[in-house]
């Protein structure tokens, strides 16, 4: 428990003041935001915003969840390793895309094709290597089967096809993080919900670990605490960020951010067995990814009409007329709700024993 609040504490200190020293540095560089032109015309104020602020939450988390193991003495495990190779591995490939935006001055970074390669291989790295390190208990840190709460009965899949569906599972929800991160403060505020959810999900697997209760309502997680040690740093770090990033915004996190914070949910989804449970913890992603999907098919199906009057779904209620302060609050309180409705499942399941 120690090692949680320091994590968390250094966490929010670390972007708390390592933001402003962050956008001192990238306008000195003119490191600014592009805006597209297609877009909301209220956001032509934001060009020149500075972005790549998603580089001070990946060094807040690290150093957060160093300086934790170094304080309380204890050992890094390998799931909350390779848990941040994820995190910092995306987090380099929205570095690549941002600072190609910022550089070649354009909207427009990594061609598609190029950044979901490089999603690819992070993915597909980490998915080999989370198979691989069992510990005592011959558990590695993720299952071959797949998961709801728990893993499903007779849903065990050969390891090639796991690996597969890791990859998916880090596609969609690092892509999914990216299109919602289109307003001040909207992805971040949303992550810290999600975060926290899984900080309160790792410890109460930690407490009750089948290591030390078995039983048939025990969870067969391996090294649920030292997750919950980086969900808290992630916690602590989005929080601290959003003081900078709520509108108006002194800075963006950019694809740096929104790529790693969007990959490492799906890790812990899948370290803590809760992969489906995803879809209702992230239900504001879900529903951001979902209008975006509409919006294109509705657009080939019917010949040019458009569904929505903008896609992803929070630039639809801008054109209608609505504040942004007011999309993001309410887009909050929906995404609230889903954590909430996410966390009374999990809890409810293990009352039932269902």
């Amino acid at each position: 428990m120690r090692a949680i609040l320091i994590a968390s504490g250094f966490g929010l200190i670390g972007t708390l003041l390592g933001t402003p020293l962050a956008i001192r540095l990238l306008v000195r560089k003119g490191y600014g935001q592009l805006i597209r032109d297609d877009g909301p015309t209220s956001h032509h104020t934001k060009r020149g915003t500075p972005t790549m602020g998603g580089l001070v939450i990946i060094i807040s988390v690290v150093v957060s969840y160093a300086l934790a193991k170094l304080i309380t003495g204890t050992a890094p495990s390998a799931s909350a390793l390779l848990l941040l190779y994820l995190f910092v591995g995306l987090g380099l490939v929205g570095f690549l895309d941002d600072y190609i935006k910022v550089i070649k001055q354009r909207s427009l970074g990594l061609r598609s094709k190029a950044k979901l390669a490089g999603q690819a291989i992070v993915a597909l790295s980490f998915a080999l290597l989370a198979l691989s390190f069992p510990d005592g208990n011959n558990r590695t840190p993720i299952s071959e089967g797949i998961s709801f709460i728990r893993d499903i009965p007779g849903w065990t899949l050969p390891a090639a096809v796991i690996v597969v569906w890791v990859l998916v599972m880090i596609w969609g929800t690092s892509n999914a993080v990216n299109l919602t991160d289109g307003l001040d403060g909207l992805a971040t505020g949303a992550s810290v919900m999600v975060f926290g959810a899984y900080m309160l999900i790792n410890l109460w697997q930690s407490n009750q670990s089948c290591a030390f209760n078995p039983g048939p309502k025990c969870y067969d997680v391996r090294d649920p605490l030292d997750l919950a040690v980086v969900a808290a740093a992630l916690t602590g770090a989005c929080f601290g960020f959003l003081w900078w990033n709520a509108s108006p915004a002194k800075i963006f996190m950019g694809d740096t951010g929104s790529l790693s914070l969007g990959g490492v949910i799906a890790g812990f989804a899948i370290m803590t067995r809760t992969e489906i449970l995803l879809l209702v913890l992230g239900g504001l992603f879900v529903i951001i990814t979902l209008s975006v999907i509409l919006q294109v098919g509705w657009f080939k199906m019917s010949g040019g009409k458009r569904l929505f009057r903008m896609a992803p779904l929070q630039h639809h209620f801008e054109l209608m007329g609505w504040a942004e302060i007011t999309i993001v609050v309410r887009f909050w309180i929906i995404s609230g709700l889903f954590v909430a409705l996410g966390l009374g499942i999990f809890y409810s399941e293990w009352v039932s024993g269902l």
